[in-house]
């Protein structure tokens, strides 16, 4: 009875809890933690400006991270595109003309910080005609009012943007008595409406003083305090957000500095004026606020407004919308039909008994299903990507981030390890083992913002090289072996490596080229393909009657090398290539194919390293050279002890020679060249030892059949 119970409440538990329960569970918990965003993003408003000119934090030592978004960090390229034909006026006292400085070193970084303090500094770049203008009005007085008031009239061109702050003076001269509060509250007062009445045609920002370091201020400065700042501060924002009665103040607060400041004031030379990396962050923010609207850089979220969709993304989703409703109506339809036909239970064998019924499921229910699961990713996908749902970060690395789910997630591949079915070298459970645990670092990588650690990117270089040398070498083993050059196997493959990114490309309205990484694994598949198709086609079969088709082929893959080589070191032939029509469309990024080229160029040898490595080992495999039994090594021992050794030595001087690389653009110069040595390495530790080659990680192979996926959630985590 004992017995029968327990399996009865075994049976129980399984009825209620499963796989598909534990998914179900899954996805209530992020509706609901969508459901929270959104009535956070309800109650605290979802303007994301605001949060970037008056909140954030430092993640580490110059890193800012404002509230809820990204900051981009502006290339002088993208400045100058920005800011083309557009005039900026920054008028104040010294600490808004640190503010000047700091601006314009983002257009021209040799710009120098000299003339004359106490008056006015021009600024114009004549090739992308912007200009910036620092005006000298250190007090809130009738000589900023008037320069104010010029511009609100019709026929005077006005700044686009206007940055203005001043007060420290104000106290300074006055030694911080309460008149010259009273004063200061009046002449605000003045010219508030003046300021308001720009700001319908203009950004303008009134930037708030940051806090001093008292301990630091020198004896004419000593009556500057905080707690006078904060007056000050009080005094301007009260009257400037009261300009308007009946709607939202068009000036904006720039109080962002203060707490920058308050994280940096230490730093500080005088006690008064802001160390550089500060102003320096402070201009990034400015730069932030009035171009993500017009550049909308992939890494900057703050100031950008969600994209409208467009007709596509509309049809995408009345496609998955009809696609869900109609799962949903065949599943309530078998959910009856199952309810007739319910199994009744022995209670002395607590067996089922079932009734004999039709359990078939329609091709077009399946179909439906998949749809379905489809379009919930896809929507998920979208509110984390374009959506201004859910709060987003920049990545900032430390090796914490890095190193320790890596080996949680090595421990858990080592825990999980099964034997083979088959122990030849690169059987299909150690390749599937291999791409799953290189994507999951790779994803590690991209979530912790590894990259600007150097030693750890030149490795990730080596996974991704990884990933296209087993292109090159699986691929070349299909068409070796099967000769099957057919038109249904290269659409199947393109289909496989393609579905699931020309969708993205549809739902997210991106470029093909954004996810950069499956259209470079389909480029080289279409490269190897057309390499081995073309006349004369050569395969095992083929060759193995005569060794002249070995040379032949030898010689295909030499040529294939010497185009490889003209093109990684003839851009404007590769360019003129893919800017034709319709390759463009496909690998153009921002109009120009130069980061394609960059891509491709990164790993150009690998693929061949793939192919010629997949011809050596099957022609060593046909002639019997290699041991591929069970537990034996691969070569005698005496020859496998020496090649392990030398891999051995291989891998780590790689490794020691990476981690001391100092300069990234000479690295990657090298980087093609001497890849594969860590590669081959890997492959003759993994494989020569019989007991190596005979075991693998079920847990990192699970991860392996979605190693194509993989790549593409990085863009939205």
């Amino acid at each position: 009875m004992a017995a029968l119970a327990y399996n009865l409440g075994k049976r129980e538990i399984n009825h209620y809890f499963s796989v598909r329960s534990a998914k179900v569970l899954a996805l209530v918990a992020v509706l609901l933690l969508a459901a929270c965003h959104l009535a956070s993003r309800r109650y605290r408003g979802n303007d994301s400006c605001e949060y970037l000119l008056s909140s954030g934090r430092f993640l580490g030592e110059k890193v800012w991270q404002p509230h809820s978004c990204m900051m981009h960090k502006y290339k002088i390229s993208e400045a100058k595109n920005c800011l083309v034909d557009k005039h900026i006026a920054f008028i104040g006292d010294s600490r808004i003309r640190q503010l000047f400085y700091s601006f314009v070193k983002i257009i021209n970084p040799q710009f120098k910080e000299e003339g004359n303090k106490h008056g006015n500094i021009p600024f114009e770049d004549k090739i992308s005609s912007v200009k910036v203008d620092f005006l000298w009005h250190p007090e809130v007085n009738g000589s900023m009012k008037q320069c104010i008031k010029v511009w609100t009239e019709d026929s005077v061109a006005k700044p686009h943007v206007i940055v203005a702050g001043a007060a420290t003076w104000s106290i300074k001269i006055h030694n911080g008595s309460n008149e010259a509060l009273s004063q200061y509250k009046m002449n605000i007062t003045s010219i508030a409406p003046l300021l308001e009445k720009l700001a319908k045609t203009s950004d303008v920002y009134w930037v708030l003083q940051d806090p001093v370091y008292e301990d630091l201020l020198s004896e004419n400065r000593k009556m500057i305090t905080n707690e006078k700042i904060d007056a000050y501060n009080e005094a301007a924002v009260s009257i400037l957000n009261s300009s308007t009665r009946n709607s939202k103040s068009n000036v904006k607060m720039f109080s962002v500095s203060k707490l920058i400041a308050q994280e940096t004031i230490t730093e500080s030379l005088d006690g008064l004026h802001l160390p550089e990396s500060s102003r320096e962050t402070s201009a990034m923010i400015l730069m932030n606020v009035y171009c993500n609207k017009i550049l909308k850089p992939v890494d900057g979220s703050c100031c950008q407004p969600r994209p409208p969709l467009t007709l596509i993304q509309k049809l995408a989703a009345c496609f998955f919308t009809l696609s869900i409703i109609g799962y949903l109506i065949f599943y309530i339809i078998h959910r009856n039909t199952h309810r007739k036909n319910k199994p009744c239970t022995d209670l002395e064998s607590g067996e089922e008994k079932k009734n004999i019924i039709n359990t078939s499921v329609s091709p077009l229910e399946v179909l439906l299903q998949s749809f379905c699961k489809l379009g919930l990713i896809m929507a998920y996908f979208y509110m984390c990507d374009r959506a201004n749902l859910f709060m987003k970060e920049n990545k900032f690395y430390t090796h914490s981030t890095f190193f320790i789910p890596i080996i949680y997630i090595l421990v858990l591949g080592v825990f999980y390890n099964e034997n083979t079915k088959e122990t030849k070298v690169l059987n299909r459970e150690q390749t599937d083992e291999w791409k799953g645990w290189m994507q999951l670092v790779i994803l590690i990588y991209h979530i912790s913002g590894a990259s600007t650690f150097l030693p750890v990117y030149m490795h990730i270089r080596v996974l991704v090289a990884a990933y296209l040398f087993q292109t090159g070498y699986g691929h070349f083993s299909y068409f070796w072996i099967k000769g099957d050059f057919g038109i249904h196997r290269v659409c199947q493959v393109l289909f496989r490596l393609n579905f699931l990114v020309v969708v993205l490309c549809i739902v997210m309205d991106r470029p093909y080229q954004f996810y950069y990484f499956v259209p470079l694994v389909t480029v080289w598949f279409m490269v190897i393909y057309v390499t081995l198709a073309l006349w004369p086609q050569i395969i095992q079969k083929k060759a193995n009657g005569n060794c002249f088709w070995h040379f032949g082929l030898l010689l295909k893959l030499a040529f294939l090398l010497l185009c490889i080589c003209f093109l990684a070191y003839s851009q404007g032939a590769f360019e003129k290539i893919f800017s034709l029509w319709p390759l463009s469309k496909c690998f153009e990024l921002k109009g120009n194919v130069y980061e394609w080229w960059f891509r491709w160029r990164l790993d150009r040898y690998v693929v061949f390293h793939g192919m010629l490595f997949a011809f050596i080992y099957l022609a060593l495999q046909k002639r019997q050279v290699l041991s591929e039994g069970k537990g034996e090594p691969l070569f005698s021992n005496k020859i496998s002890n020496f090649l392990l050794f030398i891999s051995v030595v291989s891998f780590l001087t790689y490794s020691i020679w990476a981690s001391s690389c100092k300069n990234k653009a000479e690295c990657n110069e090298l980087h093609p060249s001497v890849s594969v040595v860590q590669i081959l390495a890997f492959i003759l530790i993994r494989n020569i030892p019989g007991y190596a080659r005979s075991v693998y990680s079920s847990f990192f192979a699970w991860f392996g059949k979605i190693s194509l996926e993989l790549p593409q959630i990085d863009y939205f985590l």
